[in-house]
């Protein structure tokens, strides 16, 4: 009976939590539509865009490095060094300023003109991406698992290896949907398009990206957090790239329904950044969950799964208090803030200070999940971790 009843309570939660992702795409496009119609007040906007796409983000990153059902394709993970961590906020300061000079030398015309063409072919990509798990539901499972393939060499010896694409039915029409909203994208430049293209690039950051361990997130998170605080109180640099480049790198949130429209910008970097250290967090507690044997059932580590995440819901919560804190100053202070001074401090001690209170903050900088020490990961937590869960 005790067995029966772990496994229907289990099978809820998991129902849970799928439904809180559905809750959370609906949200995205409900928060959007409505802020279009009517006024909204922008700090709701923003805790709301941001906590949908972060959480939407952090559970699709749960399948990083498995091998896709349909495809059969290992989703490879892309993992950061400490090096790259290292190194992030200095060839980010590079790029930037760059930025800043060609908008002072070249008119933005031009220039946001070549970006528009760029970000067309990654938003119709980044848009293909994320709608395909969405519409799997309305095709046939025969249709979702027939494997289409195009196998070519790039002429000229441009590419050495030949292109080898596999997609479904359902990721044509996923296209065909992110090409009409990338033609809208260039020929409207709607806030709302340019926000669809801004929440796909943010999930797939967060999906695809992972800092393989807590002392590279340390690292990196630690850089950017000087980095944005010089960039933004100490010059003029990062609002005025921030202003001049008309490309989905920010959300666009409306200040009220007038025309000519006024907006509030986050930059995607608040949420990608943070959002894969919250995404290491939540895949942590898969791991331990796994180790400690109360997720025995490998297809419960995928999205939709239920398991203890006390350290995702700690850092979860210290990014939306971080986030609070930014909305707050920036409105009393009516001037741009560096998020980041507020969300690496929410994010780094919410996590330390859980890992202090559970006595595991050894096994939390120990972990490593980066493709190197794949095969040690299963020294990085102590056998009897279900104690602590």
């Amino acid at each position: 009976q005790r067995r029966v009843h772990g496994e229907l309570s289990s099978s809820y939660s998991a129902m849970r939590t799928k439904q809180a992702l559905r809750v959370s795409y609906a949200g995205l496009a409900g928060i959007t539509t409505i802020a279009g119609l009517v006024e909204v007040p922008v700090w709701v906007q923003m805790l709301a865009c941001t906590i949908f796409t972060i959480y939407i983000g952090c559970h699709r990153s749960l399948d990083q490095n498995e091998v896709d059902p349909v495809t059969g394709q290992a989703q490879q993970a892309e993992s950061l060094s400490s090096k790259d961590a290292y190194m992030f906020p200095v060839i980010g300061s590079a790029v930037l300023f760059s930025l800043y000079i060609l908008f002072k030398v070249f008119s933005k015309e031009y220039i946001n003109f070549l970006l528009t063409a760029y970000f067309f072919v990654l938003g119709v990509l980044a848009c293909t991406t994320t709608l395909s798990p969405l519409l799997r539901g309305f095709f046939t499972k025969a249709a979702q698992e027939k494997i289409h393939q195009i196998h070519f060499q790039v002429p000229f010896n441009l590419m050495k290896d030949p292109v080898d694409w596999k997609f479904t039915a359902v990721d044509v029409v996923a296209f065909i949907i992110s090409t009409v909203i990338g033609v809208c994208y260039v020929t409207t430049k709607h806030w709302c398009v340019h926000n669809i293209f801004g929440f796909s690039f943010s999930i797939q950051g967060i999906e695809h990206l992972s800092l393989g361990s807590f002392k590279v997130g340390c690292i990196l998170l630690g850089g950017l957090f000087f980095y944005d605080i010089f960039w933004v109180f100490g010059t003029d640099v990062m609002v005025t790239v921030a202003k001049s480049f008309d490309a989905p790198i920010k959300l666009l949130f409306p200040k009220a329904i007038t025309d000519p429209m006024q907006f509030s910008m986050l930059g995607l970097g608040d949420i990608v950044i943070p959002g894969i250290f919250v995404a290491l967090c939540l895949r942590y507690d898969a791991y331990r969950a796994e180790v400690s044997g109360s997720n025995r059932d490998d297809k419960d580590k995928k999205l939709g799964a239920d398991f203890p995440k006390p350290y995702f819901n700690a850092c979860f919560i210290g990014y939306i208090l971080g986030l609070a804190a930014t909305i707050i100053v920036m409105f009393i202070f009516q001037h741009a803030q560096p998020a980041l001074l507020y969300l690496v401090p929410g994010c780094l001690g919410s996590v330390f200070l859980t890992a202090v209170l559970r006595g595991e903050v050894s096994q939390l900088m120990a972990f490593d999940e980066s493709p190197s020490t794949d095969k040690d990961k299963t020294k990085t937590v102590p056998e009897d971790a279900s104690k602590s869960n």
